[in-house]
């Protein structure tokens, strides 16, 4: 018999014992001609589960009376019971155990258990979901210190994939919460990272912020109006903010004023002229505005002494780095805990016949960039790109997911063609790929296919890139600047507790005529002896 047709047998004496008396004048207070019998049943139900109804005696009693003899005697029957008085014998008989199953399955109700008190544990943790490593929570703690000092001015450096711009996060964290009036301004270079810069911080605040805070993206076609940003975080890119010197100068006063902290992404510009005029220009003449710098190597170069000592003086030779007991070199440390991969550096010499002018050599002395003729002869070297397609077919034996950094873009489309002609997933991503285009490169790049794929690429995925099963990467474009160098190095070198390998493979292919580099570990210490101890 089911229990819902059972229940419309119940009248209104029967229904006003079932709902409580009380309740049931109030609702009919409430509403004296919408109640009905009907109504009154289906709220009987949606607050009270039948089986609730059956185990208490009063409310048990009332419904067992509205069975017919047939069905009280069959009732009986099935419970054990005498039936010369089936309703005497069903509302004077106790119900638990094997007897209350047998009423529930002959009202064809499931049985109804009782849940289980819920036991809260004597010590439970509790995960932080915006977490730093100790190495991290300690970087931040220093530069929070020396941001509050005579000095105001910071570099924070951390190695490629040590988690700097997560460590900065918690800095402006802590700098908004204390001091919620005040904005903080990040500047970037490219577009790229600047909505990663933008993307990173909704995430950090959403986890340990106070309160809400505007994300003022100040870059491409975007406008800023600067007298109304106070207590914001403002992501700006730096050709918008010299577009912005040069218009309207009083305007760069005012974002200034209002500003709490600037971060410098990639500190190694701070010293460009036009860079500089920009940050002395928020900081400088403000007593409660500070500069935080953040680079993986402190520095524009790897062998300029004097523009490193100009890097060290603009950040008043203050410099947040890890501090490692019982290592020398940060990046040991991060490799034996699993933050880095333990990566192999091969190098792979190339004669490519030709030797610098008197005026290229200049030139990538004061640019820290080989001139474009010279990149272009190298990307029409037949030998060498065999050479590099030997090199990624290697690698490929070993590797899943390899990265190659080409001459030019012309030379990413021309090494990703051959080898997808030669069978393997290969694709190009240049500064010409249509964005749409990209992000479905790269998300293809980045899934778990065993297929080993290979993404070759031009001036985009130096920084603002992350595919941790990355493992592999060919350096085939030759630059003096190191720190350029070990941000494609840090393409491929996440290590396991960052979701990425355990060992990574790094092939630079060193042309006779042009600088190259080797370990990415001793590139990180080229410039302690210019900071001096902190």
């Amino acid at each position: 018999m089911q229990f819902d047709a059972f229940l419309t047998r119940a009248d209104d004496e029967v229904l006003q014992e079932l709902l409580g008396y009380k309740a049931l004048r109030l609702l009919r207070a409430l509403d004296p001609n919408g109640f009905s019998q009907a109504k009154q049943r289906e709220l009987l139900l949606g607050q009270t589960k039948a089986q609730e109804l059956l185990a208490s005696a009063p409310s048990r009693k009332a419904l067992l009376e509205l069975l017919r003899p047939d069905e009280a005697r069959r009732l009986c029957q099935l419970l054990g019971l005498d039936d010369a008085d089936p309703y005497e014998q069903l509302t004077q008989s106790k119900f638990r155990g094997e007897r209350f199953a047998a009423l529930l399955e002959f009202f064809e109700l499931p049985l109804h258990q009782q849940e289980a008190p819920v036991e809260v544990e004597a010590a439970r943790q509790a995960r932080p979901l915006y977490p730093l490593f100790s190495h991290q929570a300690k970087a931040a703690r220093r530069t929070i210190q020396k941001l509050r000092s005579g000095a105001r001015r910071v570099l924070l450096h951390m190695p490629t994939g040590a988690g700097k711009t997560r460590t900065a996060m918690n800095v402006i964290a802590e700098q908004l919460r204390e001091f919620p009036d005040r904005a903080v301004i990040w500047l970037a270079h490219s577009e790229e990272l600047c909505e990663q810069a933008a993307s990173e911080f909704e995430k950090a605040w959403g986890n340990l912020g106070s309160h809400e805070v505007n994300v003022r993206r100040f870059w491409g076609s975007r406008s800023l109006e600067p007298d109304d940003i106070a207590g914001d975080f403002i992501v700006a890119g730096l050709p918008k903010m010299n577009a912005l010197v040069r218009s309207n100068l009083s305007a760069i006063g005012k974002l200034g004023k209002y500003s709490g902290l600037v971060i410098m992404d990639e500190a190694h510009q701070a010293i460009a002229q036009t860079y500089q005029l920009i940050l002395d220009a928020l900081v400088e003449p403000y007593p409660q505005a500070s500069l935080l710098g953040l680079s993986a190597t402190p520095g524009r170069t790897w062998n300029d002494i004097d523009q490193d000592e100009k890097v060290a003086r603009f950040f008043a030779r203050q410099k947040v780095v890890l501090e490692i007991e019982g290592y020398d070199n940060p990046v040991e440390y991060l490799v034996d805990q699993g933050y880095l991969a333990n990566a192999t550096f091969r190098p792979v010499l190339h004669d490519s016949g030709f030797a610098l002018s008197d005026q290229d050599q200049q030139r990538i002395e004061q640019d820290l960039e080989v001139p474009r003729q010279i990149l272009e002869r190298l990307a029409e070297d037949e030998i060498r790109n065999l050479v590099i397609l030997s090199e990624i077919r290697d690698l490929v034996k070993r590797h899943r997911r390899v990265i190659v950094f080409a001459t030019t873009v012309e030379h990413s489309d021309l090494l990703a063609y051959v080898l997808r002609a030669q069978g393997l997933w290969a694709r190009s991503v240049t500064g010409a790929t249509p964005g749409s285009e990209r992000q479905v490169i790269l998300d293809e790049f980045k899934d778990q296919a065993a297929e080993p794929k290979v993404v070759c690429n031009f001036g985009v995925l130096t920084t603002g890139f992350d595919a941790p099963q990355t493992s592999a990467a060919v350096i085939a474009r030759p630059t003096t600047s190191l720190v350029l160098y070990s941000q494609m190095v840090g393409r491929a070198i996440r290590g396991p507790q960052a979701g990425g390998n355990a060992t990574a493979e790094i092939v630079t292919v060193v042309d006779s005529a042009l600088p190259g580099f080797g370990d990415v570990g001793d590139a990180f210490l080229n410039w302690e002896d210019v900071w001096g101890s902190q």
